[in-house]
C-alpha cells in the first residue's frame, strides 16, 4: 500500500540523505522532526490506487475498533480503513464534499471508495450518463480517495467487510431504500460501524439530469453549433433545419440588439455633446453681453469717447450769428455795441479780407476756443492746430 515502505532502495536513499543532513549540521541542538499523526503523507501527483481483486492484505494484526479508539488516533502502520460507495454519475462537488467528509473523520484515514459497476446500477436505479471505466476515472484522480473498489456490491456483506479490512462505512444517515430493503445500511448501523457524513444541498447527479432535460432545445442547438450531426444527437433532418432557422433568426436579433444598442449609445454621446454646447454657447453669450453693455452702456468707454469727441466738434464748429434784431434790441452776439465799419468803396480788397473760410470754421478762432473750458487743455490744443491747419490751406 501507499504508507507501506518502498524497500531497499528507499532504505538506502534515506541513509544517504541522513548522512548529507549530519555533515552539514552547525552548532547548537537541531530541532527534531515531527511525525505526522494522520497518516502516510499521500503524493497529489499521482492517481489512487485499485483495490486487489484478492482484498487488503497486510503483515499487522488487523484488530477491530471502535469510534472512541479511532478518534484518538491510530499508529501510522494501522490507518482507519473508512469505506464509502456510491454510483458517482457526473461527478460533482456534492460527491467530493462527501468524500472530504469521509477522509477527515479521524486523524489517520485511509479511503476506500467502491464504484457500483453498470449492470448493478441500471438494474437498481437507473441508466447512468458516464459508464463505469468513467467514474472509476474520474474517483481515481479525487484528492482525498485513497483507493478504488471497482464493481462494488450494491449491499455489503461480512465477507466484502473482512476483506478489505474495513473498519467504517460512512455515508449519509437518510435511509437509503433501494433493492427490497428499507436502507441498505440497516446491518452497518446495528454493528456500530456506520459514520454520518452530510448532504450538499441544491446539488446532485438528478439536479444536473433535469437542468439538461428541462432545457433540452437549447442544448441540442448548443451541440449542433459545435459541430454535432443531427444522427449523433438523434434528431430528425426537419428538426434539423428548424433549429439551424432558429439559429439564424437568434444571430438577426442578436445583430439588431447590437446596432440598437450601439445607436442608443451614439444618441446618448450627442445628446452629451448638445448639452454641453448649449451650456458654452450660453456661458458665451452672456460674456458677449455683459462685455457689450461695459463698453457701449451708460458710464462705458463708447460713452465716455463720444462725449469727447462732441466736445471736439463744438470746439471746432464755427460761431452761429443770430438774425438781425431790430434796434435797440439787445444782441446775443458777443460783439455787440460793436458797430460795423462800412467797407470803403474806393479802395479794393486786400486778399486776406477777400479770404473765405470753410464751412464750418470760424472767422476769429479766439472767440470760439474762449468758450471751452479753462480744464480741456488737450482737446483746445487738438482745436488749435486743426485751425492752424484751416489757415493754412
Amino acid at each position: 500500500m501507499r504508507y507501506q515502505s518502498t524497500g531497499k532502495q528507499g532504505n538506502r536513499t534515506s541513509s544517504m540523505v541522513g548522512r548529507r543532513r549530519g555533515s552539514r549540521a552547525t552548532r547548537g541542538s537541531q530541532k527534531p522532526q515531527q511525525q505526522s499523526t494522520g497518516g502516510p503523507r499521500k503524493r497529489l501527483r499521482e492517481p489512487a490506487l485499485f483495490a486487489k481483486e484478492a482484498g487488503y492484505e497486510s503483515e499487522v494484526l488487523h484488530e477491530k475498533l471502535t469510534i472512541a479508539q479511532a478518534k484518538r488516533g491510530t499508529p501510522a502502520i494501522r490507518p482507519v480503513r473508512v469505506y464509502a460507495d456510491g454510483i458517482f454519475d457526473l461527478f460533482h462537488s456534492g460527491h467530493a464534499r462527501a468524500l472530504m467528509q469521509a477522509k477527515n473523520l479521524f486523524p489517520n484515514t485511509h479511503l476506500i471508495v467502491g464504484v457500483c459497476s453498470d449492470d448493478l446500477t441500471h438494474r437498481y436505479k437507473g441508466y447512468t450518463v458516464m459508464t463505469e471505466s468513467e467514474r472509476y476515472e474520474a474517483l481515481i484522480h479525487c484528492r482525498y480517495v485513497d483507493e478504488v473498489v471497482r464493481d462494488a456490491p450494491w449491499t455489503l456483506s461480512p465477507d466484502f467487510l473482512k476483506k478489505h479490512k474495513i473498519d467504517f462505512v460512512a455515508h449519509d444517515d437518510i435511509p437509503y431504500t433501494s433493492a427490497g430493503s428499507e436502507d441498505v445500511y440497516k446491518h452497518i448501523k446495528e454493528a456500530g460501524m456506520f459514520v454520518a457524513t452530510q448532504r450538499t444541498d441544491g446539488i446532485s447527479t438528478s439536479d444536473l439530469i433535469t437542468r439538461i432535460v428541462k432545457d433540452y432545445d437549447l442544448y441540442v442547438r448548443r451541440n449542433l453549433q459545435r459541430g454535432y450531426t443531427a444522427r449523433d444527437l438523434n434528431v430528425s433532418f426537419i428538426r434539423e433545419k428548424k433549429i439551424s432557422l432558429q439559429n439564424q433568426v437568434d444571430r438577426m436579433k442578436e445583430t439588431v440588439k447590437t446596432v440598437e444598442e450601439k445607436s442608443k449609445h451614439f444618441v446618448h454621446s450627442v445628446e452629451e455633446k448638445s448639452q454641453d454646447l448649449i451650456h458654452k454657447w450660453e456661458e458665451k453669450s452672456r460674456e458677449f453681453i455683459s462685455n457689450f453693455l461695459e463698453s457701449f452702456g451708460p458710464g462705458g468707454a463708447w460713452h465716455v469717447i463720444q462725449e469727447k469727441s462732441g466736445r471736439m466738434l463744438q470746439a471746432l464748429s464755427p460761431y452761429t450769428s443770430p438774425v438781425a434784431s431790430p434796434r435797440g434790441s439787445p444782441s446775443s452776439s458777443p460783439t455787440r455795441g460793436r458797430s460795423p465799419s462800412p467797407p470803403s468803396p474806393q479802395s479794393p480788397r486786400s486778399p486776406r479780407s477777400s479770404a473765405t473760410y470753410p464751412k464750418g470754421a470760424s472767422a476769429h478762432p479766439s472767440t470760439s476756443l474762449s468758450s471751452m473750458s479753462e480744464g480741456d487743455d488737450d482737446e483746445k490744443e487738438t482745436a488749435l492746430s486743426l485751425k492752424h491747419s484751416v489757415y493754412r490751406s
